[in-house]
């Protein structure tokens, strides 16, 4: 699904497929590629995960190909890959929701740590806030005033239960004291769409893939979580201007194998990718559509996983925040 990929990011992937291809990365499979992401196209994860197909696969000169296994904030999509033949062929990419579930849910069928090999930290994106112009909302401000006045007249979308979107919807309600009805979807395509059909009366996402709809004019953007206004959407204040302290959310976006991925094929994968992302046509393809590219390898990656999935565990038990 395409549409709500802008013109330019589509148009950067098909540069990409009709290149000639480069000869075979010595060692490296021979056979297609899955790059499986855990939403439904797209969303964030699978708009970067597309980009970055593209790119490998003119350069390893294999077919990559990305296949979408939407449901339950991405479980479903890394259980699959953490099953997987650790042979190259099978791929993830995920977002923030990798070290977010273990705690969240009840069980979740793989160990992050265990069943899963880090290949490349590739980006982050902050969270932002967005409204259909037919609600009428045109601030945080009104937002809330509409809630207050009315404590059932709030819902909002998000790509999913335990998604960074998701909790920073939930962290709104806490700091403004008001009421919204939360309706996951399996990603944050359909998240989006919900908002342009008007079906829910905000939305929370990683910017990509809002940037194009508010430059279109199909969706009215309220705020964004991070620590400066971001660069694209130079008039849309943060939650921070908005006199919410400490309001900064990110999702970020990681590319992982199963475990016991070989060490040639791990260093094969990471290191072109990061090439990929220090590409400054990429970086620019990338910067517009709303990520800020990151291009940790393997260590960066494990480093934020062993932080955060314990970071993410206290907070939940703190916060008193039911499992699913």
């Amino acid at each position: 699904m395409m549409t709500t990929i802008s013109r330019r990011t589509a148009l950067g992937i098909g540069v990409a497929l009709t290149l000639p291809q480069a000869a075979r990365a010595a060692g490296y499979t021979d056979r297609v590629v899955k790059i499986v992401t855990g939403f439904a196209p797209g969303g964030p994860a699978d708009v970067i995960a597309r980009v970055i197909a593209a790119h490998l696969g003119e350069r390893l000169g294999n077919s990559f190909i990305v296949e979408n296994h939407p449901g339950a904030a991405g479980n479903i999509g890394t259980n699959f890959v953490a099953r997987a033949a650790p042979d190259g062929t099978t791929l993830l990419v995920h977002t923030s929701a990798l070290v977010i579930n273990p705690s969240l849910y009840k069980k979740v069928p793989y160990d992050v740590v265990r069943d899963l090999t880090p290949l490349v930290e590739l980006a982050t994106t902050p969270n932002i806030f967005f409204t259909n112009p037919a609600t009428g909302i045109k601030s945080i401000a009104d937002l809330v005033a509409r809630a207050k006045a009315d404590p059932n007249a709030i819902s909002f979308a998000s790509a999913g239960i335990g998604t960074p979107p998701h909790l920073s919807g939930e962290m709104l309600k806490l700091r403004a004291g008001v009421q919204m009805t939360h309706v996951p979807y399996p990603g944050g395509g359909p998240c989006v769409q919900a908002v342009l059909q008007n079906t829910t009366t905000i939305g929370c996402n990683a910017m990509p893939p809002t940037v194009p709809l508010i430059a279109s004019g199909q969706l009215v953007p309220l705020a964004v979580t991070w620590r400066t206004r971001w660069p694209s959407l130079p008039n849309v204040p943060t939650m921070l201007e908005l006199g919410y302290p400490e309001f900064v959310t990110d999702t970020f976006f990681a590319f992982m194998g199963p475990a016991n991925l070989p060490k040639p094929i791990q260093s094969t994968l990471a290191d072109t990718t990061i090439a990929i992302l220090k590409d400054p046509a990429v970086g620019k393809l990338l910067l517009d559509e709303g990520y800020q590219v990151l291009a940790n390898g393997p260590d960066g990656m494990a480093r934020r996983i062993a932080v955060e999935v314990p970071m993410w565990r206290d907070l939940i038990e703190k916060s008193g925040l039911e499992k699913v």
